[in-house]
């Protein structure tokens, strides 16, 4: 705990564990650390999903769920899930959410002051729920807090689900500008990301950088050399144990542009000591298998469990990071942190400038988005050039330390939420710092 005020703090956010990858990692890891510091947490958020877009079949019963996990009051509410989501299908998706949390929520916030919250935490995406928040913090007396992941909207015109230019789409920027200027806190993962918040209308005083953070004790395990299991791991079970891996990790989903690594692997299919690995479930895989058919240098696995994370990043030679080129400063991908922390090199696709470009600088490569040729000549170049990776893998291994340890990211989380708390004005640092 950073100071001695104990705090009362609800988080409303759709992702929750046990969703293992993407932002309920977070959401989850920021509950449990602030209970573990003595402060009282209370979560509102959805069933798990995510990333396969089905309920988790333990969850499946009807109507809400309420647990106490891991010292943290947990209310799960049922929402709409759609098996194809697009754009109209997830504006559903979101509103069923912050519908369903609306009444928890209510409750929350009209108990009998001292059980009240002091600040709710409002994590975005969802973006619609940010209204309901907002009521309860008002309805408590409470400060609201705003977490953006990922700027939805754009993200959106980014990937094709809204367009840019459609009555839905300049509805959705009017409506996104108004509701982050309720916050009476901000906070973003990136340096690029809180200028935007600034340029949304956003006041720079109430932005605070607030990043993603690596899992400490894998951070730990991989800076300690364990790669290896008894068994003989995931290498032979997939039949890889003579060959380089070039991995993708996580959700397969529109926003990553993962086709590029297809294309990208069919140019370098002459080298047969290379294997494409793309680890991960979502929407747009079935699309990506058609698409790799026949290709015997491409390889696809499920998502593994989290005891299995430390062996699945050291098995690659190098990570690969495909962004589409005008989401790369709209969002920061969770999946970076643990990249560098295993001490090989990654490959992102980003324009130069971008914050995506600008975190994997010295740690590894950056390609032009859409260019396959370039992202096959990079994987195949960091192969051919061992002491090259090794350099890169170091130095991104040394930044996830520094940049992306937990405690120290939590701590300024803290430090805010206790000044916040006091009506005392946000430590803000600048934009360009890595804190």
């Amino acid at each position: 705990m950073v100071s001695g005020d104990i705090l009362r703090v609800a988080i409303l956010g759709i992702n929750y564990a046990p969703e293992e990858i993407g932002i309920a990692r977070y959401t989850t890891d920021m509950a449990e650390v602030l209970v573990a510091r003595g402060h009282h947490i209370e979560v509102i958020v959805g069933k798990p999903y995510y990333p396969e877009w089905s309920i988790y079949l333990a969850y499946r019963k009807r109507g809400w769920h309420r647990a106490i996990e891991r010292g943290v009051a947990i209310t799960r509410c049922p929402h709409y899930v759609p098996a194809q989501p697009n754009g109209g299908r997830r504006i559903m998706h979101l509103a069923s959410f912050a519908a369903a949390a609306l009444g928890p929520a209510l409750r929350l916030a009209l108990r009998r002051k001292p059980a009240r919250p002091q600040v709710v935490i409002c994590v975005v995406p969802a973006l619609l729920s940010l209204p309901v928040a907002w009521l309860a913090a008002r309805l408590a007396g409470a400060k609201l807090w705003v977490h953006v992941q990922d700027f939805e909207v754009e993200a959106a015109f980014a990937t094709g689900l809204i367009r840019p230019r459609g009555a839905l789409a300049i509805w959705a920027q009017a409506c996104e500008a108004r509701l982050l200027r309720l916050a009476d806190r901000i906070s973003t993962i990136s340096p690029q990301m809180c200028e935007r918040l600034v340029g949304k209308g956003v006041a720079a005083g109430r932005v605070v950088q607030i990043r993603n953070w690596a899992d400490e004790l894998l951070l730990q395990e991989l800076h300690a050399g364990a790669d290896a299991r008894e068994d003989g791991g995931l290498r032979d079970h997939w039949g890889l144990a003579n060959t380089h891996v070039a991995l993708y990790s996580g959700s397969i989903a529109n926003k990553q542009g993962i086709e590029i690594l297809i294309e990208a692997a069919r140019l370098a299919a002459h080298r047969r000591d290379i294997t494409w690995v793309i680890c991960g479930q979502g929407p747009n895989r079935p699309r990506l298998e058609a698409l790799a058919a026949g290709l015997a240098n491409v390889q696809f696995q499920d998502l593994q469990p989290s005891g299995w994370m430390r062996e699945l990043l050291t098995m690659a030679s190098v990570h690969l990071l495909p962004q589409i080129p005008s989401a790369a400063d709209l969002v920061l991908p969770s999946k970076l942190t643990n990249m560098l922390a295993s001490g090989r090199p990654v490959i992102a696709t980003a324009k130069d400038g971008t914050g995506l470009a600008d975190e994997v600088e010295g740690c590894g490569l950056v390609t032009p988005p859409g260019d396959a040729a370039s992202l096959a000549r990079a994987v195949c170049e960091l192969v051919d050039d061992p002491e090259r990776r090794q350099m890169l893998g170091q130095a991104g291994q040394r930044r996830a330390q520094e940049r992306w340890a937990r405690s120290r990211i939590i701590d300024r989380l803290e430090h805010e939420l206790v000044r916040i708390s006091r009506d005392e004005p946000a430590v803000v640092a600048p934009l360009s710092s890595a804190a």
